[in-house]
């Protein structure tokens, strides 16, 4: 690898870590968290060897939607701090080496954005095709609810303005006209302010719904939403040239290829939907078989592109891509119960819970993020085995205050625990077991085995830029997800035993007859036969990667 290349294009091999500033630390004591909390914890992520700090939103909210109904782009919630405090975390971050991208959630408004409140006013209002209205909902408009248990339609009548309109999300989200060009202009404006302040680019939230036009009066005057998509990554570029766009595109494959764009040109990532939704498939099996296929069928993106590889995200854990049946699968091995469930697609379970405290199988989760090709995104507490807290409501299951220590109110906040955003976990995936403090001199914790993973990764680059292919583990060995990366002469083998039985892998190596595996996580190496075949042994749930060494 160039050194050139691998400088510039940073995503390819970067560690994103999400996290919501509300939820990780308070510093002032009030039981919020806030960027003064996130500042005094950034170490901890410097640690971990994060590269990229995903924020979700901290932007003024009246907070019905965990804070994705924003009421100001230019600000900072007063809960959080203030701008200057979020300018100092940037500097922070960047001082560690960590770059920092923020969700961009421009495709709706809360309903109490000044932009609707004048909108809804009056037909004159300048803000009034900001917004998508119709005087009854039109027969070719946009389909499907996307939370079924909250709202029926995807039209709401307002009174005042005496028309209906759009919301993709909930009725107190109006969706913005992105046929309008001065929207348009004013989120390129609202991307410009915070790059300028520090940001390295944005996660784009539900980027089909920002693009779609159907059933708009004026949805020509957007002739490709594609276009218009370049166009931000363009603008984005001249701006910082080292900007991402990460898009949140759940559709198939063959749906999402479009969304990179020709050449690159559009999305700098998307994320890996259908790959993760056959990954719980396959765990739930014991047979890496629904992996295999999936990863053979993924197409590559274009060359600077790539794909965001996780293990759950700060949503449900959709599951929508998977058949009925499979779904239903799914669902006995790891959430068998109603309230573990959410709108009949997804889970809203952290990871630990749902295979049982399983160190084994959780330590294989991992192994597989960070060797699958594609960049790995962690979600705040994940590195420690955080669980869920199903008292909460929907999504906020998993949106739970960050666990630090085993005192009271998990180091979190010195506040009383019941002025939190929201409950902290109990029971025994509660702070008194699952916390930081715990476990970062544990050379057998998590925490420890997520930082290796993480800086076995970055010391191995062909992970991240080589051309990987999948590899036949033998009729022995159905539960295993075999594969090699290769790049500038050197190889990385990953293999991953999906059984709780021992396992021998037996592998053709074109290229490699002769040739010594080094261990990658363990001093344990193989030797190629001259024949270029080697026979690799895997305990249950037991994971290994071997590298070339010269």
């Amino acid at each position: 690898m160039r050194l050139t290349r691998t400088a510039d294009v940073w995503w390819k091999n970067a560690v994103v870590y999400c996290l919501d500033v509300e939820t990780y630390a308070d510093g002032n004591g009030d039981g919020c968290g806030d960027f003064r909390g996130l500042i005094q914890k950034i170490d901890h992520l410097h640690r971990l060897g994060v590269t990229c700090v995903w924020l979700m939103p901290f932007y003024p909210t009246p907070d019905r939607d965990d804070g994705y109904d924003i009421v100001d782009f230019y600000g900072v919630d007063p809960r959080l701090g203030t701008l200057g405090d979020a300018t100092e975390f940037l500097r922070t971050a960047r001082d560690r080496g960590m770059r920092v991208i923020a969700d961009l959630v421009v495709n709706h408004t809360s309903a109490q954005h000044p932009w609707f409140q004048s909108a809804r006013s009056s037909p004159d209002s300048p803000y009034r095709d900001w917004y998508v209205w119709q005087d009854s909902p039109p027969p070719d408009g946009p389909e499907g609810v996307v939370f079924p248990d909250q709202e029926t339609s995807l039209w709401e009548f307002d009174e005042q303005a005496g028309q209906y309109y759009l919301h993709r999300f909930y009725k107190h989200q109006p969706d913005l006209n992105v046929a309008n060009p001065a929207v348009r202009d004013e989120i390129a404006r609202v991307m410009a302010f915070w790059m300028q302040l520090g940001l390295s680019g944005f996660r784009v939230d539900a980027v089909p719904f920002l693009l779609e036009t159907a059933g708009q009066d004026d949805a020509a005057a957007l002739p490709d939403p594609h276009d218009y998509l370049a166009d931000l990554r363009r603008f984005l570029g001249r701006r910082n040239g080292e900007s991402v766009l990460l898009g949140e595109v759940n559709l198939p494959y063959a749906d999402t290829m479009a969304f990179f764009g020709p050449d690159g040109s559009e999305l700098t990532m998307c994320f890996d939907f259908v790959g993760m939704q056959q990954m719980y498939l396959a765990l739930a099996r014991g047979t890496a078989e629904p992996l295999v296929e999936t990863l053979k069928e993924r197409p590559n993106p274009p060359e600077d592109a790539h794909w965001a590889t996780f293990v759950r995200n700060h949503d449900e854990l959709t599951l929508d891509k998977l058949t009925d049946a499979q779904r239903k699968e799914v669902f006995d091995a790891f959430g068998p119960e109603p309230d573990m469930q959410l709108y009949g697609r997804g889970l809203r379970r952290r990871l630990p819970p749902m295979l049982g405290g399983d160190q084994r199988r959780i330590r294989l989760v991992y192994s597989m993020l960070f060797a699958l090709p594609g960049t790995p995104v962690l979600f705040y507490g994940e590195e420690i085995g955080m669980g869920e807290d199903l008292r909460a409501p929907g999504r906020l299951a998993v949106r739970t205050p960050m666990q630090w220590t085993s005192g009271p109110g998990g180091g979190f906040s010195t506040a009383d625990p019941d002025t939190f955003p929201g409950p902290m976990v109990e029971g025994e995936y509660g702070p008194e077991r699952v916390n930081v403090r715990g476990q970062e001199r544990d050379p057998d914790s998590l925490l420890s085995w997520v930082r290796l993973l993480v800086e076995r990764y970055r010391a191995c680059p062909e992970l991240a830029w080589g051309r990987y292919t999948v590899l036949d583990p033998g009729e022995s060995a159905p539960s295993v997800l075999a594969h090699r990366c290769d790049a500038d002469g050197e190889t990385v083998l990953a293999l991953h035993n999906l059984a709780d039985k021992p396992v021998e892998a037996r592998l053709a190596l074109d290229g490699l007859a002769g040739r010594e595996l080094a261990g990658v996580l363990d001093e344990e190496g193989v030797r190629v036969d001259d024949d270029g075949r080697a026979a690799v042994e895997l305990g249950p749930f037991g994971c290994r990667w071997l590298r070339t060494s010269g």
